[in-house]
């Protein structure tokens, strides 16, 4: 499928579950059509890359081993989505990422996600927590943040003052998963 072809398929995916997991199982019965629908994903500026972000999404959801081979240009481009509804699958699919890499049992992303890639991670997911987001966005960053705490040390102090700092100002599902962060951290200081 040509990039023109899945670009006029994507007319037809909409916010419905039943859409996205159509389209997330023809991507994941057809795993060549990664690469391109990654290119209609970072078409940042067309409001249709915003459905090719949740179609990529639902790939991970379902299978996140079939994006492991496509992380170079996820992790490279992610921080240029732009679009409220394209970046929150971007936030997502990083905390999927960073969940099964932190994960206890081992797995193919433990493999895969390098030092690197989790570095550009962090850098994205402090981007989203400081920028002007909707909460579900900071939320998945939050937890990110988190999990790559427990690697990176520095992170947890530069997450609990950015949590403590907003934490007044924003929804009440932010404060709600604010709180439980801010008690996890302090209390792994003590």
């Amino acid at each position: 499928m040509t990039f023109e072809q899945l670009y006029a398929e994507l007319n037809y995916v909409n916010h419905s579950r039943e859409k996205r997991n159509y389209y997330a199982t023809i991507v994941l019965n057809n795993p060549e059509l990664l690469p391109t629908l990654l290119e209609v994903v970072f078409t940042v500026d067309d409001k249709i890359s915003a459905r090719a972000a949740w179609l990529f999404e639902f790939v991970a959801r379902e299978d996140l081993n079939a994006i492991l081979p496509h992380l170079d240009i996820y992790i490279e481009k992610m921080h240029t989505v732009h679009i409220d509804a394209a970046v929150r699958p971007m936030a997502k699919v990083a905390e999927y990422l960073i969940e099964a890499f932190y994960h206890k049992h081992n797995n193919q992303t433990k493999e895969k996600l390098t030092k690197k890639h989790r570095e550009k991670i962090t850098e994205a997911c402090f981007d989203w927590m400081i920028s002007d987001q909707k909460v579900a966005v900071k939320a998945y960053s939050m937890r990110s943040l988190y999990l790559l705490g427990t690697e990176f040390d520095w992170i947890h102090e530069e997450l609990l003052q950015i949590l403590e700092r907003d934490y007044a100002l924003e929804s009440a599902a932010f404060k709600a998963r604010a709180r439980e962060l801010i008690k996890r951290i302090k209390k792994a200081r003590k």
